[in-house]
């Protein structure tokens, strides 16, 4: 006599205390992309920089991203729950590949100073969320869909790296 669900259908379903170790996990690897920022602040170039008439005041950033990663790391952990690192092996990849384009970003811009460098990271960045995002959507939509404020954040921020990037 057979399972109802196959062992290849069934949902992963850890523990409480696996669940919520899975959750720091995600949450810890998350807010590693903004550990760059510690070492490659603004500071006086970015200063010294034209910025568009939309360039948001510097003390939006903090929180944006706190938001940002917190929620990234909800959807991580929602697909790692549901389907498990093997099963979600693709779709953890790409996120985790986002995420070093992500801390490559500020390398790039903050300590380079190549706004345009950074434009070429933040447009593959943008690829590689979309590509996340559809690949949590395949796994939990609501983790694909806890992706699209991050890909519309990134979407202003390109645009923003854009206009530096030409103005200066």
């Amino acid at each position: 006599m057979q399972n109802k669900e196959s062992s290849e259908e069934q949902i992963h379903r850890p523990t409480w205390l696996v669940s919520l170790l899975g959750f720091l996990f995600f949450l810890i690897i998350s807010f590693s992309a903004a550990l760059p920022g510690a070492f490659f602040m603004p500071g006086e170039w970015y200063k010294t920089l034209a910025k568009p008439s939309f360039n948001p005041p510097g003390w939006i950033f903090g929180p944006v991203w706190t938001i940002l990663y917190t929620v990234m790391a909800i959807a991580a952990w929602l697909v790692w729950r549901k389907s498990g690192f093997r099963k979600a092996a693709t779709a953890i990849i790409v996120f985790l590949f986002q995420l070093v384009l992500n801390a490559l970003w500020t390398v790039l811009f903050f300590g380079m100073h190549s706004p345009k460098h950074a434009f070429i990271d933040i447009t593959c960045l943008w690829v590689a969320i979309l590509a996340t995002a559809a690949a949590f959507w395949n796994h939990s939509k609501p983790a694909g869909l806890l992706m699209v404020p991050y890909l519309l954040w990134v979407s202003f921020a390109m645009l923003l790296n854009f206009f530096l990037w030409r103005m200066n």
